[in-house]
């Protein structure tokens, strides 16, 4: 079976939940729900609609997002508790203020049935897991989860992904295969300065280095002036720092902060070896040259697209960015979006070539809580939103109105036949509506095929861009699956010492990276002072814990 493992990222929850109040409670004192996971009750048979006999309350604690306007008088709300003949009960953390109210509500005690929408991580999961706040909804997969077994055999992996060490399943995740996004790390180029003078699409970090030699010495905009960047990126946002896709022609670059990757079932970093020294002297050699601009190291997104939307004539040649609306607009007023291009994955001096890949699940969306008085009926609710039907109800809206299933001939961003398409009178995304959920609240299975199935619009190009631009330059070099981290589960002491190394390292790393391109610091000289501060930081000490938990999540 292949493996889609997700990446090991920092070790405390994303939307910032701390670990407070766990250690007065009971660690070994199970719920008692959980004791008879389960049991009889005026539930239906799995796969039945509705989900209860009977009318059921469910209490439920989401995580507000501007895209929904009021969730009780919702018109999915409406029509999922038609369908399954639960009510909903509803408390809404505002979005900004959400990690403390989460916070509050898992230090009280006072828990509702459902906590949904805040993507806990794996690390949270199981601490509140194994102290019985969150049940085990392995036994309720098994009993109940007809559509999520169907997600596990859609996109292979995820069970894995989402079992916490002793196969426990503390929460449902989101299932979001953005297909481009999983290979993020990418540099985008100026085809019209290529075509003008005669330059082929660069293949290797030689030719990477000649285009942007000429891009800088040739007056590829024509205007008598030296004013071209022949290559830039960003220091705030995903996946534009500047490394993020030339190291990979060195040595991985894992994209995560301290660049962590598995090598023969050992958790590695890439940062200390020989191949990122190598990268980061060819770095030098560009930046030294004025070809890499020096904004990368502070510019945010804005200045950014700022740069690459220059009003009186382009001046931007490369850059390196997710995708090609970072520096320049989608639909902007230069129209230079659509006229950059894709570098595929540059192979090195010593024959590196590779793209990184990180998963699209989203850990955490859907956790029934010991304080569940109808635990089944809780469960089924969650599983059902992977249905289809309900995930283009939830994320899109009403089938005729918002949505409609695609006709014979229909073609999806992927070039085979559409699966579904959006209609004139959608909602644009994360607009406030009181239609659907806005797609960010709840479980739901967006697979690759399903988001690529969706019919292509020939008025907006842009989707089916990235997505032929990804399989042809990126998806052959693919990472291997084997290599990827996991995501992992830590117990509360291991994450509380991985913050602190995990903060006081990345820092460090970033700032080298940046002192080394620009020649701050020698990398020739410095080098070994750079390993040796590494080890005295206690790199040795945080894979270690990054291994003790791989081990225990991999142990069979």
């Amino acid at each position: 079976m292949k493996k889609m493992w997700g990446m090991g990222l920092s070790v405390l929850l994303a939307s910032g939940v701390v670990l407070a109040g766990c250690a007065d409670k009971q660690a070994d004192a199970p719920a008692e729900a959980a004791k008879d996971p389960v049991k009889t009750s005026n539930v239906t048979a799995a796969g039945e609609l509705p989900i209860t006999k009977e009318k059921t309350t469910i209490k439920v604690l989401v995580k507000g997002f501007p895209g929904v306007s009021d969730y009780a008088n919702n018109e999915f709300t409406k029509y999922l508790e038609e369908k399954t003949n639960i009510h909903i009960e509803w408390t809404v953390a505002p979005e900004k203020s959400a990690v403390e109210k989460l916070n509050l509500v898992l230090g009280s005690g006072d828990l509702p049935d459902v906590i949904m929408g805040f993507g806990i991580s794996p690390t949270q999961q199981l601490i509140y897991g194994t102290q019985g706040d969150f049940l085990d909804l392995a036994p309720y997969i098994n009993q109940y989860g007809v559509e999520t077994k169907k997600m596990f055999d859609i996109v292979q992996g995820v069970k894995e992904e989402i079992t916490a060490p002793g196969g426990k399943i503390y929460a449902l995740p989101q299932v979001n295969e953005c297909y481009h996004c999983s290979m993020s790390q990418k540099m985008w180029i100026y085809q019209p300065w290529l075509d003008k003078l005669g330059l082929q699409m660069p293949k290797t970090t030689d030719d990477l280095y000649n285009v942007l030699k000429a891009f800088k010495t040739k007056d590829p905009n024509g205007n008598g002036k030296a004013d071209e960047i022949p290559l830039s990126g960003a220091a705030v946002g995903p996946n534009v720092n500047i490394d993020s896709f030339i190291m990979n022609s060195f040595v991985l670059d894992s994209g995560i902060t301290t660049r962590l990757f598995v090598d023969n079932g050992k958790v590695t970093t890439s940062v200390n070896t020989p191949g990122w020294k190598e990268g980061l002297t060819y770095l030098h050699k560009l930046y030294a040259e004025g070809l890499i601009a020096p904004q990368s190291f502070t510019q945010d997104r804005d200045q950014a697209k700022a740069m690459g939307e220059n009003p009186d004539i382009n001046i931007l040649g490369g850059e390196v960015s997710q995708h090609n609306g970072i520096f320049t607009a989608f639909n902007g007023p230069s129209g230079r979006w659509l006229e950059v291009q894709s570098v595929p994955s540059l192979k090195g001096p010593a024959g590196v070539q590779t793209t990184p890949w990180k998963s699209s699940v989203l850990q955490g969306y859907y956790v029934v809580t010991r304080t569940a008085k109808n635990p089944e009926a809780a469960f089924r609710l969650g599983d059902l939103l992977y249905n289809t039907e309900m995930t283009l109800r939830q994320t899109i809206g009403r089938p005729g109105t918002e949505w409609d299933y695609a006709a014979s001939g229909e073609l999806g961003i992927n070039g085979k036949q559409a699966i579904w398409k959006t209609l004139p009178s959608a909602i644009p995304t994360n607009a406030a509506n009181n239609i659907n959920w806005s797609g960010q609240s709840a479980p739901s299975l967006r697979s690759n095929d399903f988001r690529l199935g969706q019919m292509a619009d020939p008025k907006n190009p842009q989707e089916v861009k990235l997505f032929t631009e990804t399989r042809n330059n990126y998806e052959p070099y693919r990472q291997k699956p084997e290599s990827v981290l996991p995501a992992l589960f830590f117990s509360n002491d291991q994450a509380t010492e991985l913050a602190d190394l995990e903060k006081t390292l990345t820092g460090y790393i970033n700032q080298m990276i940046a002192r080394f391109t620009t020649g701050d610091a020698n990398i020739d000289k410095e080098w070994d002072g750079y390993v040796k501060k590494l080890n005295d930081m206690n790199l040795k000490k945080y894979l270690d814990i990054y291994q003790a938990a791989y081990d225990a999540k991999m142990k069979k």
